[in-house]
């Protein structure tokens, strides 16, 4: 059986003693491990894990989908509270990361360094192209960009200022889980594209794709977009969309139009199961 906690993220639920925030993060049990999939922004998730009588410390492996503080900022918190997992992030994840709006930067990093890691004694392995980490339980990193439509906004870039350059995020990765009912996809925000990063791990794994949960980075998208999206994820077999963070009402509510998908919010709070 797979369990998926959401520890953080931008919408409240009936829960009202957690604290929703901008960002992402879940804590994930299977058969075989126990995960924290990114961080959230600062301390919030760990507030809420501790009213969820999630127990963070005792995650084998944390995994950081990408460097942008939503995700990554609050791993040094996790690491304070008792955290100690291998740390798995995709290549070139401590390139500074910005948004440039024509004029000025603006810092979106994690904000620690691997000077952090050492100091922590943090054992950190980096993810290319897949890795298996048990018997259910995958990661994936390195999408080919096939669908042309699925573009990165221009604003988001990387590097040492002033010659930062356009983020291509090929420090994006993802958690694959393996279930009775298909692969259940974990997603951080996306920004490769969501179906060049659902196309790769349904011809890896060479199974249907039974759920995709977390943010799909379609806020920024027109309808056009969002539609194809949706049709293309259903074309692939996706019975359960499980969208939040940067996915966007209207992507939210496109899902919710097509009666032949099961979809929801994943507030935080919100918990997933499957066997």
């Amino acid at each position: 059986m797979i369990e998926i906690r959401t520890l953080i993220e931008n919408v409240g639920t009936e829960h009202k003693s957690l604290i929703p925030k901008h960002g992402f993060s879940t804590f994930i049990k299977t058969d075989s491990l126990k995960l924290v999939f990114d961080c959230g922004p600062d301390e919030t998730a760990l507030h809420n894990a501790r009213l969820m009588d999630v127990k963070p410390e005792t995650a084998d492996v944390v995994v950081l989908s990408h460097s942008h503080y939503d995700h990554s900022g609050g791993y040094p918190d996790f690491i304070r509270s008792g955290v100690k997992g291998t740390l798995y992030t995709g290549p070139a994840f401590f390139e500074p990361k910005y948004a440039f709006d024509g004029v000025k930067h603006t810092y979106l990093g994690a904000g620690f360094d691997e000077e952090f890691l050492a100091e922590n004694k943090i054992v950190h392995k980096e993810c290319r192209d897949m890795v298996k980490l048990s018997e259910d339980c995958f990661l994936f990193q390195g999408f080919p960009r096939v669908h042309e439509f699925e573009t990165i906004p221009e604003r988001f870039v990387k590097g040492e200022l002033p010659g930062a350059v356009t983020d291509d995020f090929d420090d994006e990765i993802c958690v694959v889980l393996k279930t009775s009912k298909g692969l259940v996809v974990v997603v951080g925000c996306s920004h490769p594209g969501i179906l060049n990063m659902l196309k790769k791990i349904h011809e890896t794994m060479n199974m249907p794709i039974y759920a995709v949960l977390g943010g799909t980075h379609l806020v920024e998208a027109d309808s056009e977009r969002v539609e194809k999206t949706v049709e293309e994820m259903k074309a692939m077999g996706v019975e359960i969309m499980g969208l939040c963070h940067c996915s966007g009402q209207d992507a939210e509510s496109a899902v919710h139009m097509h009666k032949d998908v099961r979809s929801c919010h994943l507030g935080v709070g919100d918990c997933f199961a499957v066997e």
